[in-house]
Formats: structure tokens, C-alpha cells, sequence
């Protein structure tokens, strides 16, 4: 075997490997910006193990790595097929782009004596995230995502302002209760079932769903869940974390956290428990579909109302995470498409957003809708990305945002829900008024006289690159749909069991 083909066969393991470790070596090296070159050059090379991932999957079918060469279900499995492939696609690319824009950012909002303390953060974040997607092993589902969950903590509480760590204690406190959920309900399928492989546990688990146990199990995961995606009414950490977090933290963990806690249901629901058990023994469609159809309409009428523009867009997450729920109450090809390539989707242009607030807060100090009054006739390069990436999250033709609604559309016809439909569009339009109320405000109102505004100009190129690059990501899957929607569809399949 060659060395290529031999470092080819552990690419499941250094997906995680590479992050934990490189981790520590920021505090070794403690000045910022060695410790950026290092979390950039360890992110990247993650980017690219995780695109050779996806493709040996897509070619050639699911990947399994089994640890210490202790086979699956004695030992812990990496199992890697087109749905976690494209979520690891996710997390690394994002965190790859989101630290090019930290570079310049960082060093603005961060203490410099913390800076190395803030890219260990990152990494651990980022190996916990990274780990949640690839494990085939559920206690591993937990163990990754505690590690990421701390790591978020800490990173949120990096932010500048007072609020920082209120924020941050008020996600460690429901960040732990819903870690705490799901790790009982994995500790009832052992209980139930002596194992903890994902594929042998669905197995074993087969006669035994019927059993008060394993509605328990599901039942804590499905909070757990909920409480890790913010998912309404679970919802409550999320804008204080979004808003208080440094820019480069919020694009990271606004593009990555919730997709993962997404990715997390979808692979308990249809991989462990099923689709029988989950949607006709439990009905769990009726659940998810109120849910998240409140939350859609009571998150998007929060965003309209918000004067701070980085809670604006956290609510505005939150109705995105509605929008993921419904397609997979569904529980057909197209509405669980619909919610996978928006996993993908919903990064780049949120990402793209959280950005462009990035490069205004580096200039004038403030994200507040009266602060941006007449900027973005001195910085239209951000803005013209934040109206780009504004209409990719509304969902207008010809971006990734209307791929996303198209098939959602699409699965909620196809199983009658018109009320549904209905909302999609009502909730679209509410998009349009948050979004253009901004603009507005940027483009039209002028600016105080003596203000930082007059005097403010374009975001650093550093800045502006990675922001532009998620902007043509939004407007590239807008129009060539095959790769994403291709291994959208494929995962979704594959969770339903249908042969394509």
C-alpha cells in the first residue's frame, strides 16, 4: 500500500484527530498571530479531508473507520455517508472562510493577551463539531458535543460587551440541560440494548420500540435536540449568543451550531428510531410541524421588531431552523431535501450576513439599525453583500435560499399541507421587511452630522474576500444545483430508505 493510499484509508480519523490536537499547540504558541496561522492552516486542510470524504462517498458509497482497529460494534465506528459528508463539508468550509474574516476582526474585539486563548477555542469547537458528524457511535454524539458546546461557551464569552457573559452563562445553562437529555436517552438505548453503535442499535432496537424505555429515549433525545438547534420554544440562548459573540464567532457559530444539533435529530430519528416509529408511532410530524410552524411566524415577527441588526439576524436563524423542522416533518424525498441542502444553504448566507455586520462593527463600532443610517454610501461593497446575501435568505430566484423553499415547497404539496405553503410565503415577505428595512436605512437615511458614520469607510480587503466569497457561494448554488441538491438528495434517501 502506498503512504498516499495508506493516509487515504485514515481520513475519518484525522478529520478529528487534527483539530483536538493542534488545539493545545495555540497555547504553546501563544502570540495571535502564529496561533491564527496555525487554526487557518489546521481548518483548511480539515475543508480538504472533508471534500475527499465526500467524494469517496459519493463514488463509491459509505466510509467506516473502525478505532484502534477494534471492529464496529465492539469498538467506536467512523462512519461517514452522504449526509454527515456534506455536514462536515459545512463545518470546515465555514470555519475555514469565517477565519480568514477573523484575522482582521479578531484583534479588534478580543484582548490581545486572549487572542491565542480564542483560536483554542475555536479548534475545540470545531473538533467537537467536526467529531458529532463523523462518529457512528452515539455516547460519541454526546462527548463531541459537550466539547463543542464548551468551546462555544467560551467563545461567546470573548465579546467585548458587559452582556458577553450573561450570554454565554445563559447557553452554558441550556446548553447543559439539553446535553443532559440526550445523554439519558442514550444511557436508556444501552440500557435497553447493550450497545452503542448507531447501526447496531437500530438494529437491536427493532423489537423492542414499543417499550415505555425507548419512548423515554426518544422523547429526551428530541429535547436535547431541540434545546442544541433552537428550536421554538427552546429558542431562549439563542440571540443573547449570537448578538454578544465577536463577529467571527458569530458568523462561525451561527452557520455551524444549529445545522449540527439539526444533523443530530435527523440521525436519531431516521437512522436509530426510524421512520415508522418516529412518524407513525409516535406522530411525530404533528409535533414538529407546530412547532416549528409558530416558530417560523414568531421568530420572523421578533426580527422585524429588533433595532439591533446581529438580533435581528438571530431571530431570523431561528425561523430558518422552522423552516429545516418542517421539511422533516414531512418525512418525504423532497421536504427532506429540502431541509438538508438548507443546512448547507442556510451557512452561506447567514454566514454572509453575520459577516457584512462584521465589517460595519469594524468600522464604526456599533450594528444598531440607527447607527447604519447612510453607511452604505461609504461602504457599499458591504452592503451591496449584505443585500445579495438579504435576498438569498428571502429566497429570491437564482440563490441557494430559494433551492431551499423551492423543494420545501414541493414537500409540503406533495403531502397536502396548503396551510403550510401559505406560511412559507407570508414568512418570506416578513423576511423581505427585516431585510429591507435595513437596507433602507443604509442607503436612504443619512447619516448624523459629526457622526462615526460620516466619516466611515470601506471593510479591509481581508475582510471583504471572505465575505464576498460566501455572497457568489449564495448566488453559484442558486444556479448549478446538481452538487447539493444531488447529495441532498442521496442522504435523504438513504434516511428513508428509498433507492434512487
Amino acid at each position: 500500500m502506498s503512504a498516499g493510499a495508506g493516509l487515504a484509508a485514515h481520513l475519518p480519523a484525522l478529520q478529528v484527530v487534527l483539530p483536538l490536537l493542534s488545539a493545545p499547540a495555540c497555547v504553546l504558541l501563544y502570540h495571535g498571530a502564529r496561533v491564527w496561522w496555525l487554526a487557518m492552516g489546521v481548518s483548511t486542510a480539515a475543508f480538504v479531508i472533508a471534500l475527499a470524504l465526500l467524494a469517496q462517498v459519493m463514488g463509491a458509497g459509505p466510509v467506516s473507520y473502525a478505532l484502534g482497529g477494534w471492529a464496529a460494534p465492539w469498538g467506536i465506528e467512523y462512519r461517514v455517508d452522504a449526509l454527515n459528508a456534506l455536514v462536515l463539508v459545512l463545518v470546515s468550509g465555514v470555519s475555514s472562510i469565517a477565519l480568514m474574516f477573523a484575522r482582521d476582526s479578531v484583534p479588534r474585539e478580543v484582548a490581545a493577551e486572549r487572542i491565542y486563548l480564542f483560536y483554542t477555542a475555536w479548534l475545540l469547537c470545531l473538533t467537537g463539531l467536526l467529531g458529532i458528524a463523523v462518529t457512528g457511535d452515539a455516547f460519541n454524539v454526546f462527548v463531541f458535543l459537550e466539547i463543542s458546546s464548551l468551546a462555544t461557551y467560551a467563545l461567546v464569552s470573548f465579546g467585548s460587551e458587559r452582556s458577553a457573559l450573561s450570554a454565554a452563562f445563559r447557553y452554558l445553562v441550556m446548553g447543559t440541560i439539553g446535553g443532559t437529555c440526550i445523554l439519558i436517552g442514550v444511557g436508556l438505548l444501552y440500557a435497553m440494548t447493550g450497545t452503542l453503535n448507531m447501526a447496531d442499535l437500530a438494529q437491536r432496537l427493532e423489537p423492542l420500540r414499543d417499550s415505555a424505555p425507548v419512548r423515554a429515549a426518544f422523547a429526551f433525545i428530541f429535547v436535547g435536540a431541540g434545546l442544541k438547534m433552537a428550536m421554538f420554544p427552546l429558542h431562549a440562548w439563542l440571540p443573547g449568543a449570537y448578538a454578544s459573540a465577536p463577529s467571527a464567532a458569530s458568523v462561525f457559530i451561527a452557520a455551524t451550531s444549529t445545522k449540527v444539533a439539526v444533523y443530530v435529530l435527523l440521525r436519531f430519528t431516521f437512522t436509530i428510531f426510524g421512520v415508522e416509529f418516529s412518524f407513525d408511532t409516535l406522530a411525530l410530524a404533528k409535533v414538529l410541524t407546530v412547532f416549528a410552524a409558530v416558530g417560523v411566524f414568531a421568530a420572523s415577527l421578533a426580527a422585524i421588531l429588533q433595532a439591533d441588526l446581529k438580533r435581528m439576524l438571530a431571530w431570523s436563524s431561528i425561523a430558518q431552523v422552522g423552516y429545516m423542522l418542517i421539511g422533516i416533518a414531512t418525512a418525504n424525498l423532497d421536504g427532506l431535501t429540502a431541509s438538508i441542502v438548507h443546512l448547507l444553504n442556510h451557512a452561506l448566507m447567514k454566514g454572509a450576513l453575520f459577516m457584512a455586520l462584521g465589517c460595519v462593527a469594524y468600522r464604526i463600532g456599533a450594528v444598531r439599525l440607527d447607527a447604519v443610517a447612510g453607511l452604505a454610501r461609504r461602504m457599499p461593497w458591504t452592503f451591496g453583500a449584505f443585500a445579495l446575501a438579504g435576498l438569498s435568505l428571502v429566497g429570491v430566484p437564482f440563490t441557494a435560499g430559494f433551492v431551499s423553499k423551492w423543494y420545501l415547497l414541493l414537500g409540503v404539496l406533495h403531502n397536502g399541507w396548503w396551510p403550510l405553503a401559505v406560511l412559507l410565503a407570508v414568512t418570506s415577505l416578513m423576511a423581505v421587511v427585516y431585510v429591507g428595512k435595513v437596507l433602507e436605512v443604509a442607503w436612504f437615511h443619512t447619516a448624523a452630522p459629526g457622526s462615526v458614520t460620516e466619516r466611515a469607510r470601506e471593510a479591509p480587503l481581508s475582510m471583504l474576500v471572505p465575505l464576498w466569497l460566501l455572497v457568489l457561494a449564495n448566488l453559484w448554488f442558486g444556479v448549478h444545483t446538481a452538487l447539493p441538491v444531488g447529495v441532498a438528495r442521496s442522504a435523504a434517501a438513504a434516511l428513508l430508505g428509498l433507492t434512487l
